[in-house]
């Protein structure tokens, strides 16, 4: 495992996207915590997850008590593992995602999930989006409180466009530490926030991160089209014997030292094969074909 940089602390350069094990089409729990352990088997310390990762209008904060389930049932030592969660999100009962960015609300449920992680002070907590029906400053200035209440420890925000970037760096200072979008080979329009992210020793976790290799759980299988449209991944993939994904995610740590992907997964060989990925160092040949068709495909 290779290792970067977020707010300081040291954690594994890919984490774990706790999603798919609490959402629609989400594994029983006996597979769902091997994986959570498969992933810190193979040093994973960054395990994102958040408050509204369950079914619509069921269990809430079922990612977020499987998490603190996991860490607790697992046999080493996990002093070293970041978990990262949000607020501003629900999942009412008929599928939707809404978004309340109010500061009561995020208060509120910045508390929730730490009872149910069951930590004195959340590692990093991240507004899940913007709500436009709130002032953004009003939503930064609840992470500004919950930090100097010392209910979390660092913040971070996502799905956030590079004037929110910087209104969040003006507000929290070195405080903020990471920015969470999502960004893919099929997702390309936070070209600009990685590049900001990069500028301020952000992190930059792009969520989704095999979008156009293996769809989010949030999209359905993956499509032969999408694949030949991404044909240099899948051709390196072949010449260096590893999967698409795995060249997917080492080609996504090259765009920066500040990236950070977190792929999902659902069960323990996934997770294996994505962490296994920071192994995989691509020549300057292989990353210029792969930005090159990066490139192209965002013309």
């Amino acid at each position: 495992m290779r290792y970067r940089t977020l707010g300081g602390l040291r954690v594994s350069a890919v984490g774990l996207g706790a999603m798919p094990l609490s959402i629609e089409g989400r594994p029983d729990e006996a597979r769902a915590l091997a994986t959570v352990h498969a992933a810190l088997d193979e040093g994973v310390t960054l395990l994102d997850t958040a408050d509204s990762y369950h079914l619509p209008g069921a269990d809430p904060g079922h990612n977020e008590l499987l998490v603190a389930r996991a860490l607790a049932a697992y046999g080493g030592d996990t002093s070293d593992v970041l978990v990262a969660t949000k607020g501003g999100r629900g999942r009412p009962a008929d599928g939707s995602w809404t978004v309340t960015g109010t500061p009561r609300h995020l208060k509120a449920a910045a508390e929730a999930s730490r009872k149910r992680l069951g930590v004195d002070a959340i590692g990093l907590y991240q507004l899940h989006k913007p709500d436009p029906a709130v002032p953004f400053e009003d939503s930064v200035g609840a992470l500004r409180d919950l930090l100097d209440a010392g209910t979390i420890r660092l913040a971070g925000i996502s799905n956030a466009d590079t004037g929110q970037i910087r209104v969040a760096r003006e507000i929290l200072g070195e405080r903020l530490v990471c920015v969470q979008n999502q960004y893919s080979p099929a997702v390309r329009d936070s070209e600009a926030e990685l590049t900001l992210c990069a500028e301020l020793g952000l992190a930059f976790l792009p969520w989704s991160p095999l979008g156009g290799i293996s769809r989010s759980s949030l999209d359905g299988p993956s499509r032969t089209e999408e694949r030949d449209r991404h044909a240099a991944f899948h051709s390196v993939a072949r010449e260096r014997s590893a999967s698409p994904q795995q060249v997917c995610l080492a080609w996504l740590l090259t765009r920066s030292p500040t990236v950070i992907p977190i792929p999902g997964a659902s069960r323990p060989e996934t997770i294996r094969s994505s962490a296994a990925a920071t192994e995989l160092e691509l020549t300057e040949g292989e990353v210029a074909r792969l930005d090159l068709e990066f490139r192209g495909l965002s013309a």
